[in-house]
Parts: C-alpha cells; structure tokens; sequence
C-alpha cells in the first residue's frame, strides 16, 4: 500500500472535521450503490459529528426511497464540503457541478476518467463505494450504527448481486464480516425490501426474457419503447434495475437493455458481460463504467445499434479468444 493509500482515510476526516456544512452528491439515475453510500455516509458523520449539518442532494429515485430521504441543496455554499460518491466524471454527478465548490472529495470505485476533486479517492479493486465508506470508517474506527450498516450493506450487495460477481474477494467479506460483528442489522429484512417486487415488474421481465434478440457471436440485446413501458405500467428505470437478472443465460455473454426516456428524450442503456470488457465500448458511445458492468444514454435508435455492432465484435474477440 502506498503513502497516499495510507494517509487518504485521515486526509478525508481531516477534510469532514473542518466543515461545518457538508454536501453529498451522486450520480444521476441513482441505483442502490450510490443512494447507499452517499445516505451510509451522511448517517456516519451524523452520529459521530451530530453538531455538523450534512446534505444529502439529488433527483429521488422512487424504487429506492426505503434506503433514506434526500435533501434540497442549501443556499450557501460559500464553505461547505462537497462529497461526490460513485461517480467518475462531473457531468454525471446530480444536483451540482462539483467543479464550483473548491472544497472537495470524490469516493469512486470507478476506473479513473478524470480529476473533479481536490482530494480523490478511486479504487476501481473495490466492489462498490458504499464498501469504501465501509472501509474509511472501520480504518477511522468511527462509531457505525445500525442505520448506518443498513445503508451500506443495502449498497455493497446490489453492486455485488449479493457477492456473485467476479470482483467480490476476501476483502470484502472481512469489511462485511466486521460490520456485522459491529450492528446488529436485519439481513433478511434488507434483502426483502432491496429484492420484493409487484407482479408487474415480474410479467414485465417476463416480457423481457421472451424478446431479447441474440446475436451469433452472444449479444443479447432489447430495445424497450414507451409504450412497452405504459403497457406494463412500469418507469423507464425498471428495465435496468432488472438487467443483473439475465445473468445465466448461456446463450448471452453480453446482454443490453435500451429503454426509452420520454421525459429526457433519450435511451437509458445498461450493459453486463459474462467475460468481453465492455466498458471501452460503451465509453466510445458517450458512456463508461466497469469491465463488466457498464452504461450510457443515447438518442437514437441508429445510435443503438451502432453500439451493439461494437459489442457484438468485442464478444467476437472474445469467443474466439477463450474458444468457446
């Protein structure tokens, strides 16, 4: 470990001690991972800072709002403390342009695209960020209650699949296995609100399993109209929320979901992979995340299938790599 691995923890609690307010940002389109570590991490100062004022800031997502409540964005920010969790680059983070607040941090798990903090902690080994704010408060020994376990532990298994990934180690179940030894936090009760669905969304994955298109080099690819969407009377986030559930399909090394967005007039795109890194292609399409979990947003259809030709030749590659 090097020196600034070392020093990040206490350069961090250096930063939370000295601000009196303190803003936390995550990406748009918020999922478990990012709703979970910017609140876990909110709950944290809280209880171990109770006098300091934390905000947590950013469109809600209705599916999520069990993990915890947002905050509007206070007026003043002349001296506040911005925290960006989960999120690579500034144009992605929600509710603010970080690169206004010359006070600072960034918590990623991201692989690096560019520098939007004065002081950044990426570690794209890490599962999630909500185990890295797992990780800063164990190292820290801050005070962790059951709240605050609740939030991260909800955020580290939904970016794990419940440690099915391939990135989940021995580092991770150690952090986990402390915070248990530390909470006494439910579990069972945390799967069942993270994983418990209406009907609906059941006939509707459904419909997705019966419509996936594959292609001969394993691309499973589904473009979701809004209609498909009122049919089933589900939100355009509900489809990427399920993608992770087409894990197992043998014909399908990459699967991709693109769902239109009527109110922002694009495609949400969500892309997983079994085995062909992705992430490239979905950064030369305007996008980026994991090796085997990535994203975008695109305008058109044309758009669309351009980016599945690029994944369909990067599984190509693949194939023929491995010889499956």
């Amino acid at each position: 470990m090097n020196l600034f691995k070392k020093n990040i923890y206490k350069q961090i609690l250096k930063k939370i001690k000295k601000a009196d307010t303190i803003i936390i940002a995550r990406h748009v389109g918020p999922d478990p991972d990012a709703l979970g570590s910017s609140l876990g991490l909110k709950q944290l100062i809280i209880d171990n800072f109770p006098h300091k004022k934390v905000y947590v800031i950013g469109s809600p997502a209705a599916k999520f709002r069990f993990i915890g409540e947002l905050d509007k964005l206070p007026e003043n920010l002349e001296n506040a403390l911005l925290i960006v969790t989960d999120t690579p680059d500034h144009k992605r983070v929600d509710g603010i342009d970080p690169r206004r607040i010359k006070n600072s941090i960034k918590i990623d798990h991201h692989p690096y695209v560019e520098t939007m903090c004065d002081l950044e902690w990426i570690d794209d080994k890490s599962t999630s960020a909500s185990q890295m704010i797992l990780e800063l408060a164990l190292k820290l020994n801050l005070k962790i209650t059951k709240e605050t376990g609740e939030k991260i532990y909800i955020g580290l298994i939904a970016d794990t699949n419940r440690f099915m990934f391939s990135y989940t180690n021995a580092k991770t179940f150690a952090l986990v296995s402390k915070l248990l030894q530390k909470t006494d936090i439910d579990i069972t009760k945390i799967y069942n609100e993270l994983y418990l669905r209406p009907y609906k969304e059941i006939k509707f994955q459904g419909y997705m399993s019966q419509n996936y298109q594959i292609t001969e080099n394993k691309v499973g690819y589904l473009i979701i109209k809004d209609e498909t969407l009122k049919e089933f009377n589900v939100d355009a986030a509900t489809p990427g929320n399920m993608i992770n559930s087409f894990n197992h399909i043998n014909e399908m090394l990459v699967w991709v979901t693109a769902t239109e967005d009527k109110d922002l007039g694009s495609y949400r795109v969500s892309i997983r992979s079994r085995g062909p890194i992705i992430n490239e292609v979905a950064a030369i399409h305007g996008g980026g995340g994991h090796m085997y979990a990535s994203g975008t947003r695109l305008k058109t259809e044309e758009e669309i299938v351009s980016l599945i030709k690029d994944l369909n030749e990067v599984s190509k590659e693949y194939i023929e790599k491995v010889s499956i």
